[in-house]
């Protein structure tokens, strides 16, 4: 049977021993964008927490935390994000950075999450000691909450050197009119926000506005939490997937967000080192054209 036609599961299951060998030796070819204010270049697929990581203290679970994480790495992924709102996810991550050595190669995107804008510094701090490095790459504000205060104290924290960028984030749509307003307005590196072939506010405004003013872009939520896949693998995977590469879904999930131009790095979140070896192979290969684009989104909204 044409692999195109297998669901995401099975597909992996036939093809994991496969993704092992391959992922180290195809890393260098992953897809990287800059971030326009500093130039440094991501891998175009992150790995997100949320959820995924709140594995508290069970010494089995964390270890597969860690095996994923060893998965993300050694396909070349770089960028990892969290929050304090996370549960235990950034232990577990820093736990697993130092148990794997990575923490020089990691890409460390953080939040603040407190309404009481004089808690952010402690807050900060603490979630760097649990991802045990010596200082974070980005922390965004989180959902926007307290974005004033939180702002003055991350541009002091950058012109510091204690962190590299400054960013913010929403999900599933919220506050796009806020942060359009501070995306004109604050000088911000990295937006983050919800974007796949069924959520499409931030077409409208928020990714054109970013692209014109050198603002990054990590996408969060680009499987709706999985709901996404689940509804998609009830359905063959089109024939025209493998013109992109493409083994599944997700993958082509992926490349539809990624071809959009103001895209700078997409954070899935998975607990399977199979997906996570999927999901960086998104990075790889060519994207979709305008027309493909079209396509591709026509034929999951009539799914």
């Amino acid at each position: 049977m044409n692999p195109a036609h297998l669901d995401r599961r099975r597909w992996l299951a036939g093809t994991a021993a496969l993704c092992a060998m391959a992922g180290p030796t195809r890393a260098a070819d992953v897809l990287t964008r800059p971030i326009p204010s500093s130039g440094e270049r991501l891998p175009a697929v992150g790995l997100g927490s949320w959820i995924t990581f709140n594995v508290g203290t069970d010494p089995a679970a964390r270890a597969a935390c860690a095996d994923v994480m060893r998965a993300f790495f050694d396909a070349g992924g770089r960028v990892i994000d969290s929050s304090p709102m996370y549960g235990s996810s950034q232990s577990v991550i820093g736990e697993g950075l130092a148990r794997l050595g990575m923490a020089g190669r990691v890409f460390a995107a953080d939040k603040v999450w407190t309404g009481d804008g004089g808690r952010g510094p402690a807050q900060i701090e603490a979630t760097r000691r649990l991802w045990q490095l010596p200082r974070l790459d980005l922390v965004q504000v989180h959902n926007l909450l307290a974005w004033e205060p939180h702002l003055q104290t991350l541009a002091a924290m950058k012109s510091e050197g204690r962190i590299r960028h400054v960013g913010l984030s929403t999900s599933e749509g919220r506050r796009h009119d806020t942060l359009e307003r501070l995306l004109r307005t604050q000088p911000v590196d990295v937006v983050q926000l919800t974007y796949n072939p069924l959520d499409r506010e931030a077409e409208t405004r928020l990714l054109p506005l970013a692209q014109d003013r050198g603002i990054a872009v990590l996408v969060n939520r680009p499987f709706r939490q999985g709901a996404l896949i689940d509804t998609l693998n009830r359905h063959p995977v089109p024939g025209w997937a493998a013109e992109l590469g493409c083994d599944g879904w997700a993958q082509l999930v992926l490349k539809w967000i990624l071809a959009h131009p103001a895209v700078t790095c997409v954070i899935p979140a998975t607990t399977q080192v199979a997906h996570v070896r999927q999901n960086l192979g998104a990075a790889l290969g060519p994207l979709p054209d305008a027309a493909m684009r079209r396509r591709i989104a026509s034929t999951i909204a009539a799914l």
